[in-house]
């Protein structure tokens, strides 16, 4: 038995070119099996075996666990005090093990034990076939399709095959068995049974990808695209910037006569490309993002990581797109919330905004609307800054002598007092201003129209915060749900008491 065992794993790892180690442990898996049928329990058995002289023994063993622990698998697990009976100084996670009687396979024992020998070698072979495919590094691959599987297409990538699923086609598009397909290597999945390498040809990675192959100066270090964003099979946006002040970094991408776009378009079913330049300023990388509409005006709100254009009449199509695909992947590209609006609407939201703060400066500091309005002009926004503003500054408005100043500020501090007051008094869940989300722009406007804690928030309906504050829908819904949060909060005491 002992020299056969040996004479099986030399023949098993020759035939299959794996390790001798390999060999030898799905032999020991494969006589483990064996001697667990003797037990009827869920026994742990282990097998040892000599790699010189094939020699093996056997053991049933049993997890040492502590005894707060309990067990959870008594036919797998010891107490620690049962087990330092019969071993003193074991320590929790090693095995008490008892020696067991070599098996003898006969005819369908042995059988069985070279099915799972041949099962853990194929394993093996499959894994060192993906680990020989990621040394290559390939991030694009090109192969064929070989069969259909619901929809999705195997690829023939060689020695292995890579799984393309129908969510990562470009739409419309028709793949038949045969085609020849290139896609980009998208997630690796050891632990799968089936095919572990997954595909995608919608991945804005693989049109950056494309670009690499076509555009030599990128594999240079000379250019360099940052970012990209796709409507897979549509339209598709690149942001580009060049470490070479000689080089062109748009025209590059293009490439003479349009070649190395039209290469990169060929490939992704004639999908339309934008080469825009990148920018370390935010609002001047956006403003390229929403090429080819022309952009007036632009207010950048760093609280929300927001955007506010402002487009005339001819360019709002332009820059919303169709379907909003334009100003989408412009969003998409230079991660910022942008906010398209023509320059009437632009205006009506100064004047919302301004009416909010006319409001909150007439009622908090009781002055007149004149005196609101050159606090408005001059750029506050808010009574912090009356309260706290160098006294300088305010000297500096014309229409203000040191009297009124000084009157401005007491009354400011005065109110924000009473403020900070009122908030303390009230549950702490509920006051606005500490409200993720909700800046203090927002906060103005929400307390002109009589929303004053977070249960009046909570109450409005989505369009109906989006409409009053002039933000998205998504996220007005999470301000309205982090509002509610309370309210199941109390719920969840409720129950609990």
């Amino acid at each position: 038995m002992s020299r056969e065992i040996l004479l099986l794993v030399d023949a098993l790892a020759r035939e299959k070119n794996v390790a001798r180690e390999v060999v030898f442990e799905a032999v020991e898996g494969a006589l483990a099996s064996a001697m667990k049928k003797r037990f009827k329990d869920d026994a742990d058995i282990r097998v040892s075996i000599d790699r010189t002289t094939g020699e093996h023994e056997g053991f049933r063993r049993w997890l040492v666990v502590p005894d707060e622990a309990g067990l959870q698998a008594p036919d797998r697990e010891e107490l620690l005090s049962d087990a330092e009976e019969a071993v003193p100084g074991i320590q929790v996670g090693e095995y008490i093990e008892e020696p067991l009687e070599p098996v003898e396979f006969g005819r369908i024992g042995a059988q069985a034990a070279k099915q799972a020998i041949l099962q853990k070698i194929r394993d093996a072979e499959r894994e060192q076939v993906l680990n020989d495919f990621l040394e290559r590094g390939e991030s694009i691959v090109s192969g064929a399709v070989k069969r259909m599987d619901k929809g999705d297409c195997i690829i023939d990538l060689g020695r292995i095959e890579a799984r393309l699923p129908r969510s990562e086609m470009i739409p419309k598009e028709n793949l038949r068995i045969g085609d020849r397909v290139r896609a980009y290597v998208k997630t690796v999945d050891h632990a799968a049974r089936g095919q572990q390498v997954i595909l995608s040809r919608t991945s804005p990675e693989f049109i950056k990808e494309l670009f690499e192959n076509e555009v030599p100066e990128i594999e240079q270090g000379l250019l360099e695209i940052k970012a990209a964003a796709r409507d897979a099979g549509m339209r598709a946006k690149i942001a580009v910037v060049a470490y070479d002040k000689r080089i062109d970094p748009i025209g590059t991408c293009v490439g003479m006569r349009g070649s190395r776009v039209t290469a990169v378009r060929n490939e992704l079913g004639g999908e339309q490309v934008d080469i825009v330049l990148w920018s370390e300023d935010p609002a001047q990388f956006v403003i390229g993002a929403l090429a080819p509409a022309n952009v007036e005006s632009i207010v950048v709100d760093e609280d929300r990581h927001a955007m506010d254009v402002v487009v005339d009449e001819e360019n709002l199509p332009k820059a919303i797109g169709a379907k909003g695909q334009n100003v989408r992947l412009a969003s998409e590209l230079t991660g910022w919330q942008i906010n398209i609006m023509t320059p009437q609407e632009s205006q009506d939201r100064a004047e919302t905004e301004r009416a909010a703060w006319r409001e909150i400066f007439m009622g908090k500091l009781d002055v007149d609307e004149e005196i609101a309005n050159i606090l408005i002009d001059e750029g506050f926004t808010g009574l912090e800054e009356v309260a706290y503003v160098p006294i300088h500054e305010l000297l500096e408005i014309e229409a203000f002598d040191e009297d009124t100043v000084n009157e401005l500020r007491a009354r400011a501090r005065n109110a924000l007092q009473e403020e900070a007051e009122r908030n303390a008094s009230q549950e702490p869940d509920l006051a606005l201003d500490t409200l993720e989300g909700v800046t203090p722009e927002l906060l103005a406007v929400l307390g002109a129209h009589g929303v004053k804690d977070r249960d009046d928030l909570a109450e409005l309906a989505t369009d109906e915060l989006a409409e009053l504050a002039g933000i998205d829908a998504e996220t007005a819904s999470e301000l309205i749900m982090r509002a509610r949060a309370h309210w199941f909060n109390d719920e969840g005491s409720a129950s609990a008491d």
